[in-house]
This record gives structure tokens, sequence and C-alpha cells, in this order.
């Protein structure tokens, strides 16, 4: 378990990220990592770390985005949902205590994570920050660096699927963002969500879904798993 314990920094939104002043030119698949800091100081963490020069982009193609533009909107979360998704996290072994909570800022996924917060604290957890997003954005460095802000032991994500595919794919340009340590809710136990990524790009991501099953990310498919019975 990380020995992070943080005061809690709270509720980040604000400004769209429409004045990062980057452009990044548009790339199919999974954007390449970057690490923090580097030899050029804080920007290097946006350079291509292969060395070619290229500036990979979080921004889904024109094509994409105008064919996955009327995906559903994330539903109400139900008991069963929260309840898997709280269970996930406090199974034996994750060592979770510290989360830093992301949405989008449609109703539903904003009550899920109000919800999901009010539930961790009462248990004893600790929220270290809830941000939010939109859809759009210029290039999501905000909102990424918003998200990774803190060191928490997990992210909670409740989110439409579009804008969260392009910020994840931000994060992992920019940030210490892990996909394996990211839970969220059953908005993104979808099939299309690691083909709209890029290949690979959320390997590990897990969730609950309404039904109270659970799910996973694996390399180009989402594998469910039916709720738990007898406990």
């Amino acid at each position: 378990m990380r020995s992070d314990t943080r005061r809690p920094s709270g509720r980040l939104s604000g400004a769209e990220d429409v004045a990062d002043g980057v452009e990044f030119p548009a790339g199919p698949g999974r954007p390449a990592r970057a690490t923090r800091g580097g030899p050029d100081g804080p920007d290097d963490r946006r350079r291509n770390p292969g060395g070619d020069g290229a500036r990979p982009s979080p921004l889904l193609d024109p094509a994409a985005a105008t064919a996955y533009e009327r995906l559903p909107r994330p539903a109400p979360h139900t008991a069963a949902e929260l309840a898997a998704l709280t269970g996930l996290l406090t199974a034996p072994g994750a060592g979770v205590t510290t989360v830093t909570v992301g949405h989008s800022r449609d109703a539903a996924a904003t009550a899920s994570v109000a919800a999901f917060t009010a539930l961790w604290e009462a248990r004893g957890g600790v929220v270290l920050a809830v941000v939010d997003w939109p859809e759009t954005a210029a290039s999501w460095l905000r909102a990424a660096d918003r998200m990774t802000a803190e060191t928490p032991d997990a992210w909670v994500v409740a989110a439409a699927m579009t804008g969260f595919v392009q910020l994840a794919r931000r994060m992992l340009v920019s940030t210490a963002w892990e996909p394996a340590r990211t839970y969220a809710f059953g908005s993104l136990c979808d099939s299309r969500l690691p083909a709209l990524a890029g290949p690979g790009a959320l390997d590990g991501l897990r969730g609950a879904g309404v039904d109270g099953g659970t799910w996973e990310v694996r390399g180009r498919g989402v594998t469910t798993f039916p709720p738990r019975t007898g406990e």
C-alpha cells in the first residue's frame, strides 16, 4: 500500500483546455509514453521518447470522432454497480486508500462520482481530488495534469467514452498515469473502448457493470465477469 496521506486537494475544474497553445498532428493507435521531466526541462515530457521528434496526438482523428460522436451518454449508476466498484478497490491485496476521482460533466457521471466519494470517505478512504473535463479540448493537457497532480493509490472514473479516451491518451503521453490502477463505472464497459483508444493503450483498466458484475480491458477487447453470488 502506498503511504501517501496528503490531505484532499479538492475539486479541480474551471477553464476549458483551449489555452495550452499546443497542437499535435493526429495519429492512429496507441500514443507513445513519455516521462516527466528530463534533460530539456518540464516540456520534455511532451516529446516522443522514440527520438524521432514527432509529437503523438491524444486527439481522435476526424473520422473516428465522427463515427463515435453519437455514443450514448453515461446512464445513472445502480446500487449494485457502486457496490461492485467499491469491492474492487477494497479487495484483498488491492492496497487502495487514496484515490483521485475524475468524471465527465454530464449529470449521470457527476452523480456517480458524488455517490462514490461519499461512500469512500464514509469507509475511511481519502479522496485527494475530484476532477471534471469537457468532451472536447485543444490538447487535454490541463485535465491530464489535474488528474495526476497527486499520487493516489488508484484513480476512479465515471465518464462518457470519447472524452475519456482522449484524456487517457494524453495521460499516457504526458504523465505517470497507469490504466491498471484505474477503476471505472459501467459507462466505459464497451467493446469499442479499446479500439477507440488504440491497441493496448488501456490494458488493465477495470470496473463495475450495472448488474454488479465486473470487467477489464485486455488487449483489443473488454472481458466481463458475472456478479459474485453467495457472499
